[in-house]
């Protein structure tokens, strides 16, 4: 049996995915299968629990610090599986993606400032640009055939206006869109015309499965660096998201610097000793688990796709391109975000609506595959129901 083929019992560990649909959702029930957090249903790689296992055997977790190994491991993993040169001292670490982004927003921008988004987007970045009150600006994707494209035009119109901020989905949550490196140039040049600060977050890299790409903005001629932070981590790719370790590349000295002085203030100057082996482990020594991975998410994909052909006329699906997020296009059934996601509760399924992503979200759902094919084969009968 494919070691992905397990299924693990996550009720009562404390999941937010499992475990906190009534907090989180106001949703109850024993039998709802969630589908909506992009957590994984999978076991961390068994070299990754071996050395956290010896970490804790030697049983002292005093105030820990990143070594050599730590920032070897991370250079070395760009360039072997990105052909991307890191320097070690671009790098800073952060307690998560959004906290490291909401420090940039803050140190990057006053209150009212604009931020442009990617509409559909991931919504928890119009969280923190909200609560920071910034200004979130909508530059809506553009459909072509069922493929997302970036509107330069509206863009560029955004930051002609005063934009001061773009948060950068590479690859895209929630359409697991990869974008080229021509697109990626673009969008720097851009930022560079306005003087508008880029962060691109590219936590989703190390899962392009198609035939596309990732291409770091960490790529890009050093001329268009000098206003770009690059938010990355181990987390999604290995399921380490509860260890709370990313690193912010950011090729600016000056900018470093601040960013820097920022993290001191808020008393991030110490890190988790367990999140620095598992994050250094996974970089050093589980490529060729990351293969598997990928293989079987591109197997859970496939599965879906023949199953919406066969069984949903109604419904569209383009498989993503990084990732293992679903993102259904359901307008042709005519109905409402309120009635879509009513009937998919019924049938005993969570998803996350598409409308939480942005206006342009309207009638479409996402739904996580990053499970087991016993738990996906479930899913498959309660979405048949949900929807014919």
């Amino acid at each position: 049996m494919n070691s992905f083929d397990q299924l693990i019992n996550r009720k009562d560990t404390g999941s937010l995915k499992w475990d906190n649909m009534p907090q989180k959702l106001g949703l109850t029930g024993n039998d709802l299968l969630p589908m909506w957090v992009s957590d994984y249903d999978f076991k961390a790689p068994t070299l990754v629990l071996d050395a956290l296992q010896q970490r804790i055997d030697h049983g002292v977790f005093g105030y820990s610090e990143r070594d050599d190994t730590y920032y070897q491991a991370i250079i070395d993993w760009y360039q072997n599986h990105h052909n991307t040169v890191v320097k070690k001292e671009w790098i800073t670490t952060v307690h998560g993606v959004l906290p490291g982004l909401s420090l940039a927003i803050q140190m990057l921008t006053k209150s009212g400032d604009s931020i442009v988004l990617q509409s559909p987007g991931y919504g928890s970045f119009r969280k923190i640009i909200n609560l920071n009150d910034r200004v979130v600006v909508e530059n809506p994707l553009l459909e072509n055939d069922g493929e997302y494209q970036l509107d330069f035009e509206h863009l560029e119109a955004c930051f002609a206006q005063g934009t001061k901020v773009l948060i950068f989905c590479n690859p895209h949550n929630p359409t697991g869109r990869v974008w080229s490196e021509a697109e990626v140039l673009k969008i720097a040049e851009l930022c560079r015309k306005y003087h508008v600060w880029l962060l691109s977050d590219e936590i989703w890299g190390d899962l392009a499965i198609s035939d596309k790409q990732y291409y770091s903005a960490l790529r890009l001629p050093d001329l268009l660096r000098e206003r770009l932070i690059v938010a990355t981590a181990a987390s999604k790719t290995f399921g380490l998201s509860s260890l709370r370790i990313s690193n912010f590349m950011i090729p600016d000295e000056s900018v470093r610097s601040e960013y820097l002085r920022n993290l001191d203030a808020h008393g991030m100057d110490v890190f988790n000793c367990l999140s620095i082996v598992a994050a250094t482990t996974a970089y050093q020594t589980c490529s060729d688990w990351l293969e598997e991975l990928r293989s079987y998410l591109r197997e859970n994909i496939t599965q879906l796709e023949q199953f919406i052909s066969k069984e949903l006329s109604g419904v569209r699906f383009i498989p993503p391109q990084a990732g293992y997020l679903a993102w259904l296009d359901c307008r042709l059934l005519n109905l409402t975000d309120t009635e879509l996601e009513e009937r998919f509760i019924r049938a005993g399924i969570v998803p996350s609506m598409g409308i939480s992503f942005g206006k342009e979200g309207t009638g479409f759902v996402r739904l996580n595959l990053g499970c087991p094919k016993a738990t996906l084969n479930e899913a498959f009968i309660r979405i048949k129901e949900a929807l014919t």
